[in-house]
């Protein structure tokens, strides 16, 4: 089996001339099998510091070495330690979580170690939702009464209404979420004893079951129609498309192939990993807030266009090329640098997202009650000449989820404007499973990173009229 010997260079990065720190190099040798690194015996690292000469033995455990380790290695009594500098934590493990595992190298997405494609094709999104806060799929006797319990609690006080009638008419429903999730810590003071474990099963029932609710009353107070309440004999798909949809009819009858393909969607949003808004939910949730400002931050952090508006942004690429006999000629200027290729290529994903082709056949399926769209085919025109092409290939630019999904809710008739208010509702547990792991890991602490310091060293001060 090949050893891993490696020797990695680390640059000490510039310090205020104040501290005396000077600038050198760390080598860093080890050797061990790439098949115990995965594994995780106690191995270690050899670490020899070339500004001083001193050595250290650095763990390494599950293939990862504590970043405290590192606080050993100084240059004198004064010095604080090696710190690692990693913008946007591309290579730092913030926890240890059971909930989500990613291989973004073979594309592999698992709930609980259960494939997505399995999930998306066989369960339920309640299901889905019990098995990330459980670690288990239920059972009919366990899933009974939690799709009882979930459906009991969509309704929200009425004073949530008299909240968001406050909004302006043309505020964004996303902004209209964060606010009212907020506000719902209000209405169950109770939630802030996170450590109750009844309690704060309460209220993930509780935020599950609202959030489909509260996201439809903020779409109904944006385009000015009257709120319409939680029909308990509906599915939970159906029953958010009940109060997006319903008007005059006495009973709101959701099409059930749109009602499963928004089920479909839902799981495949339910969770991914250490994400923008998961990685917030857990760090407020350090802080021992309760759910629902936890919840309201992550979705705060799911408003921003990097996050939950990329299949907006997909949408408007597509008409932009207006026709599929404008692909060829819109990839030849992507190609050429002027504009981004949307929808294609993912941060983790280097090979394929294996949600992209399950929601690929989804849209198929909404097309067939929806009717054709020019803008499938723009898509898979655009996908096919894509795949064809070196160029994406070789940089390993394969459609993602956000691909399709801004195409399927246009077509089921969801306004741009509640594309994240959807992902929201979907990764809805996914965000309770990560914020109650964090609570429950004695691991863990309030998060609090360390930064580089690039500022002035100490300098006096100086009266307003000398300076200048």
């Amino acid at each position: 089996m090949p050893l891993t010997n490696a020797t990695i260079i680390g640059l000490i990065g510039p310090e205020p001339a104040s501290t005396g720190r000077p600038n050198g190099r760390l080598e860093v040798t080890g050797t061990m099998t790439s098949a115990e690194a995965a594994a995780g015996p106690d191995e270690s690292l050899t670490v020899t510091d070339n500004r001083t000469g001193e050595t250290y033995e650095i763990p390494v455990h599950d293939g990862t070495i504590l970043a405290t380790e590192l606080r050993k290695i100084k240059t004198g009594a004064d010095d604080f330690g090696i710190l690692s500098y990693d913008p946007g934590f591309m290579n730092t493990a913030m926890c240890r979580s059971a909930v989500t595992y990613i291989d973004g190298d073979r594309g592999i997405l698992r709930y609980r170690g259960y494939p997505i494609e399995q999930l998306a094709e066989r369960s339920t999104f309640l299901e889905v939702a019990y098995l990330l806060l459980n670690g288990e799929l239920p059972t009919q006797a366990e899933l009974d009464p939690w799709k009882d319990q979930i459906t009991h609690h969509t309704f929200v006080h009425e004073n949530v209404k008299k909240f968001i009638d406050g909004f302006h008419h043309d505020a964004h429903p996303m902004g209209i979420l964060c606010s009212t999730v907020a506000a719902l810590s209000t209405f169950y003071p109770e939630a802030k004893n996170i450590r109750d474990d009844a309690v704060r099963r309460e209220e993930i029932i509780r935020l599950i079951a609202k959030m489909p609710t509260m996201a439809a009353f903020a779409y109904r107070h944006a385009v000015g129609l009257p709120y319409a309440y939680p029909d308990n004999n509906l599915s939970y798909a159906g029953n958010f498309l009940n109060m997006m949809w319903k008007t005059t009819e006495l009973r709101y009858e959701p099409d059930p192939v749109l009602e499963r393909a928004l089920d479909v969607l839902f799981i495949l949003h339910a969770d991914h990993e250490q994400n923008c808004s998961s990685m917030t939910m857990r760090a407020v949730g350090s802080s021992h807030s309760d759910p629902y400002s936890a919840a309201a931050a992550a979705v705060a952090a799911l408003y921003g266009p990097l996050h939950g508006g990329a299949n907006e942004m997909v949408l408007r690429m597509l008409w932009e090329i207006g026709s599929t006999k404008n692909v060829a000629d819109y990839i030849e200027r992507v190609k050429k640098g002027e504009f981004r290729l949307m929808g294609f290529g993912h941060r983790i994903y280097k090979n394929f997202d294996p949600r992209a082709e399950i929601i690929k056949k989804v849209a198929y399926d909404v097309f067939d009650v929806t009717g054709p769209s020019e803008l499938l085919d723009i898509a898979l025109e655009l996908e096919r000449i894509a795949l064809e092409d070196d160029y994406f290939v070789s940089h390993k630019l394969y459609p993602n989820v956000d691909f399709y999904s801004g195409i399927i809710y246009l077509a089921m008739g969801f306004p741009i404007e509640t594309f994240p208010v959807l992902f929201a509702i979907g990764r809805t547990p996914g965000w309770l499973a990560q914020w109650e792991e964090s609570v429950l890991d004695p691991e863990q602490k309030i998060t609090r990173p360390r930064q580089l310091y690039v500022g002035e060293g100490e300098r006096d001060y100086v009266a307003v009229d000398d300076r200048g």
